[in-house]
């Protein structure tokens, strides 16, 4: 799962305006990138999945309290979908269903809440205005297939997501290819935005990131040729530094406290 306390990147925002897009035209729309660069966190938090997802998990008897997430539910109406590996379209049907369907019931509750409603709610996800699925490799070609067929029927708009190569995946489904609108590529954190990031883990630790303090200057630098602007792999770096740095009782990031916490890790890149 990912992490609820995001990091507004610049990437962020250009996901956020490509998400934006997409729903206003009701299309298909790709988001591909490496691994590690953001894509889940980014579509997580637009959705606001990480209060939502458990909410519309535990299904049951609602109080006057929950109306605080039926207005959540209002204002994102978006899905967010990580299929299981080998995922079947039948699977895939059923619980994107199941999802959708319960976040509309509850975007109805608020409706009538508001007295914007007056018929009970239907067992329908016609309120849902965008279905985010992530990891798209793990799904066959019926079930991409469905996807193309289910977004026709609903018109709800969709955002794909998956590694780089997805595009030309989907290439060799022409009725899906010939509806997706937007195409967007996630990339790695520049060197501004890994400053940016870092001077927040920094302040974690109770520190004061100066780039015109050479020590420090040296740090972020290892940094970057370790993790080559990858967030995931930023955040696990730093996991490390931290446990390097209370074992030996240090109080300064140097570029060897760095390297030390580099060598736990297993590092791989495409």
């Amino acid at each position: 799962m990912a992490s609820s306390k995001l990091i507004v990147t610049k990437e962020h925002r250009r996901f956020i305006e490509f998400a934006d897009a997409v729903r206003r035209q009701k299309t298909i729309g790709i988001c591909f990138g490496q691994a590690g660069v953001g894509k889940t966190n980014s579509a997580r938090a637009y959705a606001s999945w990480d209060k939502l997802e458990p909410f519309l998990q535990d299904w049951g008897p609602r109080t006057d309290e929950d109306e605080r997430m039926y207005a959540m539910c209002n204002r994102k109406r978006a899905v967010f979908y990580n299929p299981q590996v080998m995922t079947t379209a039948k699977l895939l049907k059923s619980e994107l269903r199941l999802v959708s369907t319960r976040l509309s019931i509850c975007v109805d509750e608020h409706l009538i809440s508001q007295n914007n409603r007056s018929s009970p709610p239907h067992d329908r996800p016609g309120n849902v205005q965008l279905i985010i699925v992530d990891e798209c490799e793990r799904l066959n070609a019926v079930a991409v297939e469905y996807l193309r067929d289910f977004h026709d029927r609903t018109q709800i708009a969709m955002i794909l997501i998956g590694m780089p190569g997805m595009e030309k995946q989907f290439s060799r489904y022409p009725q899906l290819y010939s509806r997706i609108g937007f195409a967007h590529e996630y990339k790695a954190l520049g060197q501004d935005e890994i400053v940016f990031v870092l001077q927040r883990w920094w302040m974690k630790l109770g520190l004061t990131l100066n780039m015109d303090d050479f020590t420090d200057a040296q740090a972020v630098g290892a940094i970057l040729r370790v993790t080559r602007g990858n967030f995931r792999l930023i955040i696990r770096l730093f996991a490390q530094i931290e446990r390097v740095m209370k074992i030996n009782e240090l109080t300064t990031i140097t570029d060897e406290v760095v390297d030390a916490a580099r060598s736990t890790l297993v590092i791989g890149y495409t």
